[in-house]
C-alpha cells in the first residue's frame, strides 16, 4: 500500500457510489482508504430510498483520530449534505492546510436524487471550494455553482475558469453529462487549460462514476503524481471500469472498481 487517502463521504448500501466506491477505487490503485462517514443512505440502482445524517461532530471525530494517528498524503471530499457538516469538515482542514484535497461537490445521484440541502449551496461555494487543490463538478453541478448554463464545450471551458474564481487551485469539469459521441473534460488551473476527450462508452453501468474519477485523483495525489498525471491514471482506470462493467440491479448499475485486481489474478 503507498499513498494515504482519507474519505469523507456519504455512505451508499449498494456499493456502487460514496464511500464504497471510493475504498475499492483506493484500494485497487494500491492506496490506504481512511474514511469519515457524513450520511448514511439507503440505495440502490433505481436510486436513493432515505437519508440518516451522521451529526457534524461526529463528523469531525472521524476525521481528526485519523488524521492524528494514521494521518493523510490527500482528502478526498464528497457528499457533505449540509450546512453544519460542511462548516465542521471545513474547520478541521483548517488544521491540515498542507494536505492536498480533492473536492468533489456532490449534489446529485445518478438517479436524480438531491443529496445537497439547497441552503448549503453557499457554504459551499464560500468555505470548501477555496480549500480545494483540485474541485471535480460534472456539468449539472458547475451549473449549480455558477449559475451559468453549459450546452457545449466552449462553455464548458468558460464554466471551469468561472470556478477557477472561488479560490480552487484547480479544476477538472467532467463532460459526461452532455450530448454527444465524445466526452470532453475541461482542466483548469490558472497557468494552463487542457481538454481531455474520448469516445463516450455507452452503458447503462455508470453508477459512481464521479466518487470513482475523484478518488482515482485522489489515490494518485497522494501516491505523489501531480494532478495531471493524477487526472490520465483516473480516467484511464474509470474508462476500463466502465467498458468492463456487469449488469447488476435494475437501474444504473455500478461499474467495475474491481477490474485491475481481476487482470492480476488471470496472469
Amino acid at each position: 500500500m503507498h499513498g494515504r487517502v482519507l474519505i469523507v463521504a456519504g455512505s451508499d448500501s449498494g456499493g456502487g457510489a460514496g464511500i464504497q466506491a471510493d475504498i475499492k477505487t483506493v484500494t485497487c490503485l494500491g492506496g490506504y482508504a481512511a474514511t469519515a462517514i457524513t450520511a448514511l443512505t439507503a440505495q440502490n440502482t433505481l436510486g436513493v430510498h432515505a437519508i440518516f445524517a451522521v451529526p457534524a461532530t461526529f463528523v469531525v471525530r472521524q476525521m481528526r483520530v485519523v488524521l492524528e494517528d494514521i494521518g493523510a498524503d490527500c482528502i478526498k471530499i464528497g457528499m457533505l449534505h449540509d450546512v453544519d457538516v460542511i462548516k465542521a469538515v471545513c474547520d478541521v482542514l483548517n488544521d491540515y492546510p498542507d494536505i492536498a484535497l480533492v473536492v468533489d461537490p456532490v449534489m446529485v445521484a445518478q438517479s436524480g436524487d438531491r443529496l445537497l440541502n439547497t441552503d448549503a449551496r453557499q457554504a459551499m461555494l464560500d468555505l470548501l471550494l477555496p480549500k480545494a487543490t483540485l474541485l471535480t463538478p460534472n456539468l449539472p453541478e458547475a451549473e449549480t455553482l455558477t449559475g451559468l448554463q453549459i450546452n457545449d464545450l466552449e462553455s464548458q471551458q468558460v464554466a471551469a475558469r468561472h470556478l477557477c474564481e472561488f479560490g480552487c487551485q484547480a479544476i477538472l469539469l467532467k463532460g459526461g453529462h452532455a450530448e454527444g459521441d465524445q466526452v470532453h473534460d475541461v482542466y483548469y488551473d490558472r497557468h494552463q487549460q487542457l481538454v481531455f476527450s474520448d469516445s463516450r462508452i455507452l452503458t447503462r453501468n455508470n453508477h459512481g462514476t464521479g466518487c470513482t474519477l475523484a478518488s482515482a485523483i485522489a489515490t494518485g495525489m497522494a501516491q505523489g503524481l501531480d494532478s495531471i498525471a493524477a487526472i490520465h491514471r483516473a480516467r484511464s482506470y474509470l474508462r476500463t471500469a466502465l467498458a468492463s462493467a456487469k449488469d447488476l440491479g435494475s437501474g444504473h448499475g455500478p461499474v467495475n472498481h474491481g477490474h485491475s485486481i481481476s487482470a492480476a489474478w488471470r496472469t
